[in-house]
């Protein structure tokens, strides 16, 4: 008898319209609080940034980061 294994793709996930405009309206309100809480990173002042422990160059790169990242 032959026992080879069986190396089928698996199969596509499918998503109903519901799911996928869930995801879409998720994945949304994550870039729009990247956004809000870069916009107030770029607020800070030197003593605010010094209590939180960051240093200019750490502000630059991540204000200069993508919205969607």
């Amino acid at each position: 008898m032959d026992r080879s294994l069986d190396i089928s793709l698996p199969r596509p996930r499918r998503f109903s319209t519901l799911t996928l405009m869930a995801r879409l309206f998720a994945a949304t309100g994550r870039c729009m609080e990247r956004a809000r809480t870069r916009r107030l990173l770029a607020q800070l002042n030197d003593q605010q940034l010094h209590d939180i422990g960051l240093s200019h160059s750490d502000r630059a790169a991540e204000l200069d980061r993508p919205f969607w990242r």
